[in-house]
């Protein structure tokens, strides 16, 4: 079709593909807006969605920016074994959550937001604290949408990348603003559908226009040996690994995971999570496999930005027509994350920083809360656009972020199960995680003399106890507290024969397994010490819808259980 930067698309017809989405978003978020509005419903729908649309919310919001064009990028990196690293790792962190899920819901079945139940339990310094991660988080993940739309819109068409972002966010935004949680998680159904086209009618197209199969076997010497191996070590510690440490912390710091598990019906759940880990390990291993098509191709990535390996072998291999369809395809995708992380963020406001900290002295207004939410959108927008400019690496971002969470995932889950987890404990244990993993990941620690083996030997035995960590919740999620620890000390035993000597010379996993250890052992070590026997029960009476009886039955959401003024103290 020409070479890349060719504007193979027309600014009309991109404005009007533009148009014809967000409109029709648009059109659906103003059909469920309701005449009098309600501040829990626009956060989390009631808690009573139903199967079909939760699983799409839950699968449409894990495939984001990073699932499509990380995956390729993976792929294009690591060779076959990169896509499966990326999807099967991300898919089966989706079956985690829910076991997890199900004792959250259990103890606080009207909930907006994990970090507010953290200050039913501990305070509001663990609250603000996991709500400031969640901040941070979803300010990144909502930049890294805008930087993919920008890129593939500036590919496409004489757009400009900053005119392409500005695109992106203003629909975006256009449309959540309206209702909040209830327009992203019903447009998701509708972006779902089209991203099915994209695994299977559009993936299929470039690979025949490819000349595949034959282009992989005349293109096998433009592979490495690691990108030629399936079980490349390589491919496993630099992609695999680092990644199951970041997507298990985003399954449980990520608030628009946790605002989907709050939405859907509880009985629900197991179906709803089980769904969604099928549907997004299929679509995101086949768009990674765009990546690996790539690498045997030999194609150099435009301007030499990974990002544009997805969009680049789109506009080489698609007659017109069913480029629009892919630009179509790629817009919805990264605006079902892109709404969600608007939707956990003006939650979050709502909730935690106004609902229980600003007004928790006087009366919560609802309509107060909205405007809230509204604002907060907004200024989430324009602080995505304004970052999205550095166009940063997207997959570098979805891995810090995810190691930054790992420094909470212990202390969060285990408040949910450990009568003895102290606010002290919680937050002594996040800061040091962290104040560990930061010179770690960014290699500020010297590597040089008795000095710099000595931290390397120390990074390398916490690296090997963030395994036990990791391994053990999995299994502790599933099959209790006896099989999780047994699980923790193999994997520390197998781990340790090739870990020890040269974990620390991979910084992104070593910094994500540090996060973990550090946060695990500093609130064991307290907790153990402290005399506390927290009455989980009390969790339900502090936690619960902000409108009153009657503004709650008229959005068809469920009776509040607490007063008017908001959740208890």
């Amino acid at each position: 079709m020409g070479e890349p930067g060719t504007s193979f698309l027309s600014s009309t017809t991109v404005l009007v593909i533009l148009a014809a989405f967000y409109g029709a978003t648009l059109y659906m978020a103003l059909k469920i807006r309701r005449k009098k509005e309600n501040a829990d419903a626009y956060m989390t729908a009631g808690n009573n969605v139903g199967f079909g649309i939760a699983a799409a919310s839950m699968t449409s919001t894990w495939i984001w920016a990073s699932s499509l064009y990380a995956s390729a990028t993976s792929g294009y990196t690591y060779g076959i074994s990169g896509p499966i690293h990326y999807g099967l790792w991300g898919a089966l962190m989706i079956l985690f959550i829910y076991p997890f899920g199900r004792r959250i819901r259990s103890i606080a079945p009207n909930a907006h937001t994990l970090a507010e139940i953290m200050r039913a339990r501990h305070g509001s310094s663990s609250q603000l604290l996991l709500a400031s991660s969640n901040v941070i988080g979803s300010i990144i993940s909502l930049t890294t949408n805008f930087v993919a739309g920008g890129a593939i819109i500036s590919l496409f068409s004489p757009f400009t990348f900053a005119q392409g972002v500005l695109f992106v966010a203003g629909g975006v935004l256009i449309y959540t603003l309206w209702s909040g949680f209830r327009a992203s998680s019903l447009t998701d159904f509708m972006q779902l559908v089209a991203m099915f086209a994209l695994i299977g009618v559009i993936i299929p197209i470039i690979f025949f226009a490819a000349d595949f199969p034959s282009s992989f076997q005349t293109g096998a010497e433009n592979l490495s040996a690691e990108q030629s191996n399936f079980f490349s070590s390589e491919a496993f510690l630099s992609q695999g690994a680092p990644y199951i440490a970041a997507v298990l912390a985003y399954a449980i710091g990520n608030q628009t995971i946790a605002q989907r598990l709050f939405a859907v019906r509880e009985d629900l759940i197991k179906r709803t999570f089980v769904t969604a880990t099928i549907g997004y390990g299929a679509m995101v291993i086949g768009i990674g496999m765009l990546g690996v098509l790539a690498l045997y191709l030999g194609l150099t990535p435009y301007e030499g930005d990974a990002n544009n390996i997805v969009p680049q072998m789109a506009a080489e291999h698609l007659p017109t027509v069913a480029l629009g369809l892919f630009l179509v395809v790629i817009v919805g995708a990264l605006s079902s994350t892109a709404d969600s992380d608007l939707s956990a963020l003006s939650s979050i406001m709502m909730a935690d920083v106004y609902g229980q900290n600003v007004a928790r002295r006087g009366t919560v207004d609802p309509k107060r809360m909205l405007l809230v939410g509204r604002v907060t959108m907004i200024l989430a927008t324009t602080a995505g656009v304004l970052i999205a400019s550095f166009r940063l690496d997207i997959l570098d971002m979805l891995v810090f972020v995810g190691a930054l969470w790992g420094a909470l995932v212990f202390p969060v889950i285990s408040s949910f199960y450990w009568d003895r987890v102290t606010n002290r404990a919680f937050v002594t244990a996040v800061l040091a995680a962290l104040a560990v993993f930061l010179p770690v990941r960014f290699e500020w620690l010297p590597v040089d003399g008795a000095l710099g083996a000595l931290l390397g030997v120390a990074v390398d035995v916490l690296g090997v106890l963030g395994i036990g960590v990791i391994i053990g919740l999995m299994a502790f999620g599933f099959f209790g507290l006896r099989v999780g620890c047994v699980a923790a000390v193999l994997a520390v035993v197998g781990a340790s024969p090739w870990a020890l000597g040269t974990l620390h010379d991979y910084t992104v996993l070593s910094g994500s397994l540090v996060a973990y250890s550090v946060s695990t052992l500093v609130c064991v070590l307290m907790s153990m010490r402290s005399g506390q026997e927290f009455d989980f029960s009390t969790i339900h009476a502090r936690v619960g819808n902000f409108d009153s009886a009657e503004t709650t039955d008229d959005a068809g959401s469920r009776p509040a259980e607490t007063a008017p003024t908001g959740p208890k103290e």
